[in-house]
């Protein structure tokens, strides 16, 4: 920022009282524009004139609390979260819509994924890896997370590779020697560091190519995600080994944690170990403290579904006072929209893998057709389709109307269609009072059955109301007829 006339300062234990006091006398007059601060930001005395934007690096650093704490610094302040493994919570938020999300996956130029093991502690391949890294003249990081007998780490490192310059850091130390510790490190005035996971962000030195984490299976997913990146920072091949015993002895949980890691090592892979972490322990409480849990008891789409369906209750009471009053007594089409319509059939709807070979591929496809609500999104996906793949087969074009028939279901009203053994069920609103049949959509249903009163009939059984058709082989043919009532005009 030196171009602009802006004033950039930092708050960190590392600052002595004196500065601190001057930086929050800045801060409070508006003199100091960017402040950059651990969680030291969110104390009593730290006082904002006017924060206009909040920016948390290392999200997954920070609980609820923390964060909430900075949030009511100003009401409505402009906040971005920046992660490589956002919390469970964190994306959800992001995959529910309540936040934008922006992914970054191209990688900086000249870098190699990080080669990534798991083993057993074994001394003979700790020498090996470690006499490689300096045949090359780099530098190792090891981290063990346990002050009590780190140094007990160096001297069993000492008796492996004697002639390694090995020194320690972790965080009680003082901060101005594990300041200078760190410089060294980077001036390459010793080979190998061994530290706690204070080194975890912040710290770049691209000759440092070789990374242990000892006692793996103890650090999350994000952590040992982070931990990894501290290597691989320059254009040289990087290593990373985890040590852990031996895997039939761990928890399932920490064991899909360490096959995580170990197979999503690719560049920008950060996202997919993020999912798997959301798959590991789960979503969490979107209104409370918990950052993760429970959401893996009733599976993923029930528990969207029952989200989706408390937000809009919550709008549509906070709304309702100020929504203008209707102005005719037949009430809004819109209104009767359902906002899903449960689709079921016996005929076989799917991209076969002769037309689509690649399995992910297919998946992507399928994830992207269940989004979408709008004619024109859908007919614009079949020509993106046919000119990626060629003609699409009569099974991939049935999958593609059935998405339509779901539209026009929405558009009608219908909470379930049923496709099966030639035949065709509509089902309306269970509650026999709701103003929906008093509507002018269910009035177009009405006007079709009697034009086709052949084709169709309405019947009503243990207070649910349905309308049957009868010579339904094709999804195309059912999707008519849905198009058919929504053009009617009565």
């Amino acid at each position: 920022m030196k171009d602009f006339p802006c004033k950039v300062d930092y708050i960190s234990r590392a600052r002595t009282a004196t500065q601190i006091k001057q930086i929050k006398q800045e801060l409070k007059e508006g003199s100091l524009d960017i402040l950059i601060g651990t969680h030291r930001l969110i104390g009593k005395d730290i006082e904002f004139k006017d924060l206009g934007l909040l920016i948390i690096d290392e999200e997954q650093k920070f609980g609820v609390s923390i964060k909430e704490k900075l949030r009511q610094m100003k009401v409505n302040v402009d906040t971005m979260t920046m992660s490589a493994t956002p919390i469970p919570r964190t994306l959800q938020f992001s995959m529910m819509g309540a936040r934008d999300l922006s992914v970054i996956t191209t990688p900086p130029p000249n870098r190699y994924p990080i080669q990534t093991e798991l083993h057993t502690f074994n001394e003979e391949l700790i020498a090996d890896a470690i006499n490689f890294e300096l045949s090359r003249n780099g530098q190792i990081l090891f981290v063990h997370n346990r002050v009590q007998n780190i140094y007990e780490v160096q001297r069993l490192i000492q008796r492996l590779v004697p002639d390694a310059r090995i020194q320690v850091g972790h965080g009680q130390l003082e901060p101005e020697k594990l300041e200078h510790l760190l410089v060294d490190f980077i001036n390459q005035d010793f080979d190998i560091l061994i530290a706690t996971t204070i080194i975890e962000s912040g710290i770049d030195i691209p000759n440092a190519n070789t990374i242990f984490i000892n006692n793996a299976q103890n650090f999350g997913l994000s952590d040992l995600h982070q931990l990894r990146g501290r290597v691989g920072r320059s254009n040289r091949r990087a290593f990373c080994y985890l040590l852990a015993p031996p895997v039939n002895t761990l928890s399932d949980d920490a064991r899909r944690r360490l096959q995580a890691i170990e197979n999503f090592s690719e560049l920008g892979s950060g996202i997919h170990i993020a999912m798997q972490d959301l798959d590991i322990r789960g979503a969490g409480n979107m209104l409370g403290a918990e950052q993760s849990g429970f959401i893996a008891d009733i599976g993923y789409e029930t528990y969207q579904k029952i989200l989706q369906e408390a937000v809009s209750e919550i709008k549509s009471e906070l709304y309702a006072e100020v929504e203008e009053p209707e102005t005719t007594t037949v009430p809004s089409n819109e209104r009767f929209m359902t906002r899903e319509c449960v689709i079921e059939s016996d005929l076989e709807l799917f991209f076969p893998e002769s037309y689509i070979p690649s399995s992910s591929e297919r998946i992507m496809l399928y994830r992207e057709l269940d989004t979408m609500d709008a004619e024109k999104d859908i007919t614009a996906f079949e020509l993106r389709l046919h000119d990626r793949f060629g003609k699409i087969p009569e099974e991939g074009r049935g999958l593609i109307s059935l998405v339509l028939l779901r539209v026009y279901a929405r558009q009608l009203g219908l909470e379930k269609v049923v496709l099966k053994m030639g035949k065709m069920y509509l089902y309306f609103f269970s509650d026999a009072d709701f103003g929906y049949f008093h509507s002018d959509l269910f009035g177009r249903i009405l006007a079709y059955t009697q034009s086709h009163p052949r084709q169709c009939r309405l019947q009503e059984k243990n207070g649910k109301r349905s309308l049957l058709f009868s010579s339904i082989d094709t999804v195309d043919t059912a999707t008519r007829i849905l198009r058919e009532m929504l053009s009617l005009s009565i």
